[in-house]
């Protein structure tokens, strides 16, 4: 073989190597699918600094908001593979979106090589306070008495309430009658106020003042360990063995960004993840931050995906 061309298979194999080793080598993008000011957007800005100086280059925040967080989802699937755009995904444009939109471009699984888990947040389940039920069980049971079904609010058809409430119902044997509204606020508003009897969603400081007014009872949480987030309420699955759901935001790359990448990435994350003012600040956010490796992320997300879509058959739920 001529000297010349074994050069040039040396070089051929070596330039990536020596790219890998310098990555980053200038500025990463970290899309957010929505727009500016919502709790994806305010942790991902809390990251970006920290995140930084873990890797050695600046972090660009880019809003692409739209389509519930499908467009900017998008466009990492369908980016270079390359480690310079990456995408802060969530249970919604991550696992559940494709399930219930018709041709959003992408698959949840195929299309994305997920670095790390960031946070996660339970759900909360609360009833108007004229609801005769102290706790799981006795809500299952007094479900059971309505002919019609128990009314439940959400943030919209197609949200995880939504799904997680049908969920719930599924497991309980119970017949639970969906009124969206037009986001959580709204759906907390309408429980309070007995428009609609129960609400199983993400924690706010309205629902924890109403709890303790008096306006809502608090019955449980969706994780399967309690959360320091909603401190003495139990976890539902307690009362239905295996049910588990999380709110969960994590760092995903487009499919096909190499493994030593993927490392780096991981690597930087989980440094930043546990430093304690990034824990205390995301505990003010309704999450707790918990960083994760790459498999553990991606069995994560293969095992939602499948549970939500039997949810989204069997209820028939579309995106309104």
């Amino acid at each position: 073989m001529p000297r010349w061309l074994v050069w040039v298979l040396w070089l051929s194999c070596a330039v990536p190597s020596i790219a890998l080793a310098q990555y980053p080598d200038r500025p990463v993008r970290l899309i957010v699918p929505y727009a500016p000011g919502g709790t994806t957007d305010i942790m991902a800005r809390t990251l970006q600094e920290p995140l930084s100086k873990a890797l050695g280059q600046p972090i660009i925040i880019d809003n692409k908001a739209g389509a519930a967080g499908a467009i900017g989802t998008g466009q990492v699937a369908h980016a270079a593979p390359d480690g310079y755009t990456l995408v802060f995904g969530n249970n919604g444009p991550s696992a559940i979106v494709p399930l219930i939109q018709t041709d959003v471009g992408y698959d949840p699984i195929k299309n994305f090589a997920p670095v790390s888990l960031v946070s996660l947040a339970p759900l909360v389940l609360v009833t108007h306070a004229s609801v005769p039920a102290a706790d799981v069980k006795e809500l299952i049971s007094f479900a059971r008495t309505q002919a019609g079904g128990l009314e439940y609010a959400t943030a919209g058809a197609g949200s995880l309430g939504h799904l997680a409430t049908e969920l719930f119902a599924s497991a309980a044997g119970i017949k639970l009658v969906h009124v969206p509204y037009k986001g959580q606020a709204p759906a907390t508003m309408a429980v309070v106020g007995g428009e609609v009897k129960v609400l199983l969603t993400t924690s706010s400081d309205t629902m924890a003042a109403s709890v303790k007014g008096g306006k809502l009872k608090l019955l449980g949480v969706s994780s399967a360990q309690p959360s320091v987030l909603v401190p003495g309420a139990a976890p539902i699955g307690e009362s239905l063995p295996g049910f588990e759901v999380n709110v969960w935001f994590g760092i995903l790359a487009p499919a096909g960004t190499p493994a030593a990448v993927i490392a780096r990435l991981n690597a930087a994350i989980r440094e930043v993840v546990a430093q304690a003012d990034i824990q205390q600040r995301f505990i003010t956010y309704g999450c707790v931050a918990t960083a994760s490796t790459p498999a553990e992320f991606a069995a994560m997300i293969a095992a939602e995906v499948p549970k939500w879509r039997s949810i989204v058959d069997t209820a028939r739920i579309r995106a309104q």
